[in-house]
């Protein structure tokens, strides 16, 4: 049995916390007694039909897909991986599952933030491509081309011997980086990378059950907890979180488990060690809908999906900004640029978790749908992070998110 400290660590590490902690955040913004927040929930209706609107214009027929990374692998209507895929023969599901694991855990861990300069230029189509989708598409040609496996004969895999030993120069080359196309947080982008090769190595029975070290390698340690082919959408952030935690720079540690992307409230109750603490967990969470699909496509039924949380991010937080939701006392502080553990940081990424909870009602019942035909993860795609971008360029015309947040790329 792990000790208490050890348990209310792991407490922290699921979505339950999230969506626990967002919901007392917002309750106390409700009183009013936030420190740079105010709340206007007669203002959601409207967040509600602007989310709608971008929804319809991108999904005429409603058949939305999940906000996750294979989104990005999508040009010009053409889906890249799923070309690469299907033409390649897999022994079996499973063989297929580790390989998109890999490629989802890889990709993700690149994405963070290119910086407003940097662009990628296509080789199909000679497009020349920035910001998250670019990442994504450069992210796809390394992994298609074998940068990551050890087997030549083998490209579509990621090897935490390579892993670990990541050259920045392949790197560098492959993102197409010079003086000319700067690329932001490249160093610490390769860093995590080799991170995570080490971690996969050091947790062979984790990582190598079926098969050498890889990252991959999750997917049999999360096929194993199925019951009657189910698995549960909570269970893969428990995975990726207690499995992947530990290659993040260290930030709060509680009982010695890093504890992610968790931060210090003092507004925030518990009657154990847990006390003032927030766990967010964006990155991991987005991960974990990354993960959902190539889960499915080996034969599981993947349940609970409305059990992991919205992500706390810019553009989603941006949307309650924009929209007056979420108005600031000093508004002064929209000029001012914020730590990511500041106060009004850590209020408005745990308000904009709980408010995603509450504009998922009235999607919905405009809609006609329920969770389990539009869940969360949907409404997000469609949905809320398209329409926060959507009022940030037409409020600002570099489209910049309402509030600026100092970020080192990494804030998961």
């Amino acid at each position: 049995m792990a000790d208490t400290g050890e348990q209310q660590a792991r407490s922290l590490l699921t979505a339950t916390a999230v969506r626990a902690r967002a919901g007392q955040m917002l309750e106390l913004g409700l009183k009013g007694e936030l420190s740079h927040f105010t709340i206007d929930l007669d203002r959601m209706d409207g967040v509600a039909d602007a989310v709608l609107a971008v929804t319809r214009k991108a999904y005429p027929t409603l058949d939305v897909p999940f906000h996750a990374r294979w989104r990005h692998f999508v040009l010009g209507g053409a889906d890249r991986w799923a070309r690469l895929a299907d033409a390649s023969s897999w022994p079996d599901r499973a063989a297929r599952a580790r390989a998109e694991f890999d490629l989802a855990i890889v990709s993700v861990l690149l994405d963070a933030g290119a910086g407003a300069a940097w662009r990628y230029r296509d080789a199909v189509t000679g497009e020349s491509i920035g910001r998250s989708e670019g990442l994504a598409i450069a992210s796809l040609d390394m992994f298609a081309s074998g940068l990551f496996s050890s087997d030549a004969r083998a490209p579509f895999r990621a090897d935490a011997d390579v892993l670990a030993k990541l050259p920045l120069a392949a790197l560098t080359s492959a993102f197409q980086v010079s003086d000319a196309n700067p690329l932001l947080g490249l160093d610490g982008r390769t860093d995590l990378l080799r991170r995570l090769g080490k971690q996969v190595a050091d947790r062979a029975e984790v990582f190598g059950l079926h098969d050498t070290p890889r990252p991959g390698g999750l997917f049999d340690h999360i096929a194993a907890q199925a019951v009657g082919g189910a698995i549960a959408a909570p269970a893969i952030l428990s995975a990726v979180l207690n499995q992947l935690g530990p290659i993040w720079p260290s930030r709060l540690e509680l009982a010695g488990i890093p504890l992610g992307d968790c931060w210090r409230h003092p507004a925030i109750k518990a009657d154990d060690a847990t006390a003032g603490l927030v766990p967010l967990h964006k990155l991991s969470q987005w991960l974990s809908y990354s993960l959902i699909e190539p889960l499915q496509r080996a034969g599981f039924a993947v349940t609970d999906i409305d059990g992991l949380t919205g992500l706390a991010e810019y553009r989603n937080g941006g949307l309650f900004v924009d929209h007056d939701v979420l108005r600031l006392r000093d508004a002064a502080d929209a000029d001012r640029a914020h730590a990511v553990d500041s106060l009004l940081v850590v209020e408005w990424r745990a308000l904009t978790v709980a408010l995603l909870d509450r504009l998922a009602e009235p999607v919905r019942t405009k809609l006609c749908r329920t969770p389990e035909t539009l869940p969360l993860a949907s409404i997000l795609e469609g949905g809320t992070w398209a329409a926060g971008r959507a009022i940030a360029f037409a409020r600002r015309p570099d489209g910049s998110p309402p509030l600026k947040v100092i970020s080192d790329g990494t804030v998961f």
